[in-house]
């Protein structure tokens, strides 16, 4: 799809390039290409004289394949989040092409900011005046969008503590123990949460690279306002780096806490099961012994022997159980 959006025009254009005679304006000003096909990139390409960055350009890792000017335009691909709201969040590159005259975004994913930002031009369409403000102003619904994630995924962190630590209680008291539901479902939680912010880092480390780098072009130094923008992107993404490293800590303790919750609740079980056995290998030796088939036995043939042999069974099982008790072992 290829949209255009003009300077002063809340409206966006869609182009179908397959269309014999089909052009750009020669206003445009924000041109997207989200998921272009070959004759899209052909009719930027001739339109604007340079080369749109390819899909598997895009998907380079290095420096000087993702900033790096040329013919004038200042060409920058950063990983941008998106599939957010949908459960499935991917961290996918997205290259800005920003020209004196002209902003060219290609992107293969639909982030949400990207949808946001098109609204807030058609509200006010001036946020489209140039070609830098109207990068600024996308770049500012991107930060935007990781700082509400780096939210979600603190109160969800919250929420988990509150589950670990501060459990409800239950008739007054305390809930002492998880179920094996609870703490799975726990696991699965602190799993989805370290994945978000996992993605959420990437895409403010690339963000952060990009700012640094944005600030070296000539029309972007010697505009002192678009200058201060910039800066100021580059503290909020600064500050939300510092933010999501705090935010890895705490998951790495959630983490290792639920871990140690699980570890008490096998000693429980096995403690359960320790006890058990202790318990009962007394009255286990007092049946052995009135078991035995020899002919003289004290109380083989006593009219008491049985209920005898029942009553030291059963106080050879509680002293045990009272000890443990007393101890605080139980």
């Amino acid at each position: 799809m290829l949209r255009v959006f003009r300077p002063g025009i809340g409206e966006e254009t869609v182009i179908d390039a397959a269309v014999p005679g089909a052009a750009l304006s020669p206003d445009a000003m924000w041109i997207d290409l989200f998921e272009p096909t070959r004759e899209e990139e052909v009719l930027v390409e001739t339109t604007l004289g340079f080369q749109v960055p390819t899909r598997e350009e895009m998907a380079e890792i290095e420096p000087s394949s993702r900033f790096y000017q040329e013919g004038g335009s200042v060409f920058l691909t950063a990983n941008v989040m998106s599939g957010i709201d949908a459960g499935d969040p991917v961290s996918t590159p997205v290259s800005f092409v920003l020209a004196p005259r002209h902003l060219v975004t290609v992107r293969y994913a639909d982030p949400r900011p990207f949808r946001s930002f098109a609204t807030h031009i058609g509200q006010s369409p001036m946020m489209c005046g140039t070609a830098p403000m109207t990068l600024i102003g996308l770049l500012d619904a991107i930060v935007d969008r990781l700082a509400d994630t780096l939210e979600v995924v603190q109160a969800d962190i919250d929420r988990t503590s509150r589950a670990v630590f501060r459990r409800d209680k239950v008739g007054g008291r305390r809930r002492a123990r998880m179920s094996n539901a609870m703490l799975h479902e726990l696991m699965l939680r602190i799993g989805d949460d370290q994945d978000l912010l996992a993605k959420t880092r990437d895409s403010l480390n690339s963000m952060g690279r990009l700012m640094r780098y944005l600030a070296l072009p000539a029309f972007i130094r010697e505009d002192g306002e678009l200058r201060e923008h910039v800066k100021g992107l580059g503290r909020d993404v600064t500050s939300l780096i510092e933010h999501s490293a705090f935010l890895s800590t705490n998951i790495s303790f959630m983490l290792d806490a639920s871990l140690g919750l699980i570890n008490i609740e096998q000693n429980a079980i096995i403690k359960i099961f320790s006890v058990a056995a202790v318990i009962f290998l007394p009255p286990t030796l007092v049946a052995s012994i009135y078991g035995m088939n020899f002919d003289h036995m004290p109380e083989l043939r006593w009219l008491l022997g049985y209920p005898y042999a029942l009553a030291m069974m059963a106080m050879s099982a509680v002293l045990p159980y009272l000890f443990f008790k007393r101890k605080g072992w139980l």
